[in-house]
Formats: C-alpha cells, sequence, structure tokens
C-alpha cells in the first residue's frame, strides 16, 4: 500500500504540472484569438506573406532536391515541384490581397478538416469530464469552414482573420478548460493519496 501510493505521487505531480502549463497554454491560445479577432484583415494579409514565404523557401529546397536527384524523371519531376512552389510563393509575396482569395478557400477546408479530427478527438477521450467542449470546438471548426467555402469568395475580407480567430478562441478555450479540470482531479487523487497513507 506505502509502496503504490508513493509510486503514484511522481505520476500525480507530473500530471498537475503538464496541466498547468496545458492551462498557460490555452489562455495564451485564447489571448491570440482575441488578437485575430480585433485586426482580421491584417491577419489575412500577413498569413497570406507568411504562406508565400514558406512556399518560396519550399520552391528553393525542392531544386536543391532537383540537382541530388539520381534519375532524369526525378530531376524534371523535382524541377516543376520547385517552379509551382517558387512562383506560387512569389506571387503571394507579391500580391498578398489577390492571394489571400485563394488562401481565404484553403482555410475553409483546413477548417473543415480540423473539425472532424477534433470530433473524433472528443469520442476518445468520451470519459473524462469536459469532452464536451472538444465537440464545442469541432462543431465552431466545422462551422466556420463551411460557412468560409458556401461565401467564397467575397468571404475573402473577413473571413481568414475573424473565423479563424473565433477558431482559435474556442479552442484556447476548451484547452483551458480541460486542462484544469484534469489538475483539479490531480489534485484530489494526491489529496486522497495522502489520507490514505
Amino acid at each position: 500500500m506505502t509502496t503504490t501510493t508513493s509510486g503514484q505521487r511522481p505520476i500525480l505531480d507530473e500530471v498537475k504540472h503538464r496541466s498547468g502549463w496545458a492551462v498557460f497554454m490555452g489562455l495564451l491560445t485564447i489571448a491570440l484569438g482575441i488578437l485575430l479577432l480585433m485586426y482580421p484583415f491584417a491577419t489575412a494579409t500577413v498569413t497570406t506573406l507568411f504562406v508565400g514565404c514558406v512556399l518560396t523557401l519550399v520552391g528553393v529546397v525542392e531544386i536543391g532536391l532537383a540537382f541530388a536527384s539520381q534519375t532524369p524523371g526525378n530531376f524534371f519531376l523535382r524541377l516543376l515541384l520547385a517552379v509551382l512552389y517558387g512562383f506560387t510563393g512569389i506571387v503571394l509575396i507579391v500580391n498578398p490581397f489577390a492571394g489571400a482569395a485563394s488562401l481565404t478557400l484553403f482555410v475553409g477546408w483546413m477548417l473543415v478538416l480540423r473539425g472532424i479530427l477534433a470530433m473524433v478527438a472528443a469520442f476518445r477521450i468520451r470519459p473524462l469530464e469536459g469532452w464536451g467542449w472538444f465537440v464545442v470546438d469541432s462543431l465552431a471548426n466545422l462551422a466556420a469552414g463551411v460557412l468560409i467555402i458556401a461565401k467564397w469568395p467575397s468571404s475573402t475580407v473577413w473571413a481568414v482573420g475573424a473565423l479563424v480567430g473565433v477558431s482559435v478562441l474556442v479552442t484556447g478555450i476548451s484547452q483551458t478548460i480541460v486542462a484544469a479540470q484534469i489538475r483539479r482531479a490531480a489534485g484530489d487523487a494526491g489529496r486522497l493519496t495522502k489520507a490514505s497513507a
């Protein structure tokens, strides 16, 4: 009995420590969501520029991989990918407003996919108290994604910043609540362990 109790305490302490960080990250996510909601157009522009820079970098890497390939077929395929990535990245950097329309559609589909994955995660942790918040997170992502896709391309002006902001905000709230409940449960288990020792 004493061995089990002493073995459980480090585990409970670790759970409390990790859930404390999860609460902190959830609060940080909430703050980011509020910031995205406050500046939706700036968020869309910055996001488009960031994606453009990443795609340009991937294009440069693909050129290096093309020259390192062993067969002519592989070389031309890699070179074609490099040109596509690089061209798309440069277009997004040079004209982020036009690129935002394509990015908006991409974000819509990404939110739909994220909503489906969040629903799967919710049912995986279903016995855990607070699992319903993951369902709320999932439904918010699905609703935002479907709304963006349905209203595209007119959704370009507001969608990336506003709906992504809402999605990030709901995700932060659900993560914070679930992490706080895990932290509370670990504290309760720790007190019971001390009482039974």
